[in-house]
């Protein structure tokens, strides 16, 4: 997964304005208790973050793989 995935991802499950705090704010115990926005400036692998913050939010299994990737042209 890609940093622009990642963020992608995000918006879709979240929305822009509330994935963006989530990023911010919630402390993401399995990546050192810092938030998902620190892990990945620390240099975790954004899909690591991603099941993270899936996991400390409670998405289900079956939304949190294959997301983020960009639309198929038409």
């Amino acid at each position: 997964m890609r940093k622009s995935e990642f963020t992608r991802a995000i918006v879709d499950e979240f929305g822009e304005g509330y994935g963006r705090v989530l990023t911010r704010d919630v402390v993401l115990p399995t990546l050192g208790n810092v938030s998902a926005d620190e892990a990945i400036a620390r240099g975790a692998e954004p899909r690591d973050v991603w099941l993270a913050l899936c996991e400390a939010q409670d998405v289900p299994v079956a939304r949190r793989h294959g997301v983020g990737l960009p639309k198929p042209r038409a």
